[in-house]
C-alpha cells in the first residue's frame, strides 16, 4: 500500500487531499503511478499531467523515476514560488 498526498491548488481541483493505493508490480517509480492516475482521464489528466509537477517521496523532494516500495508517502504539488 502506498500513501498518496495531493497540496495546494492540485488537492482544490482533485478534491482529494490524498487516497491509498496498492502497490502493484506494474507501480515501479513515482512516474508509473502518474500514469496510473492521469489514466482516470479529465482533471486527473489535466493537473497531474503538467511539466512542471513536483514530487516528494517520504517527505524528500525527488525526481519522477524515483523507485517506490510497500508503505512509501508520495506527494505531488504544483512549482512553489514565493518572495
Amino acid at each position: 500500500m502506498i500513501l498518496i498526498n495531493y497540496f495546494a491548488r492540485y488537492r482544490e481541483q482533485l478534491n482529494l487531499g490524498g487516497e491509498k493505493l496498492a502497490l502493484t508490480p506494474s507501480l515501479k517509480s513515482i512516474e508509473d503511478v502518474r500514469q496510473l492516475l492521469m489514466a482516470r482521464g479529465g482533471v486527473w489528466q489535466d493537473v497531474l499531467g503538467e511539466s512542471n509537477l513536483m514530487c516528494a517521496l517520504n517527505q524528500e523532494l525527488c525526481r519522477l523515476d524515483r523507485p517506490v516500495e510497500n508503505f512509501d508517502e508520495i506527494a505531488f504539488f504544483p512549482p512553489v514560488t514565493g518572495g
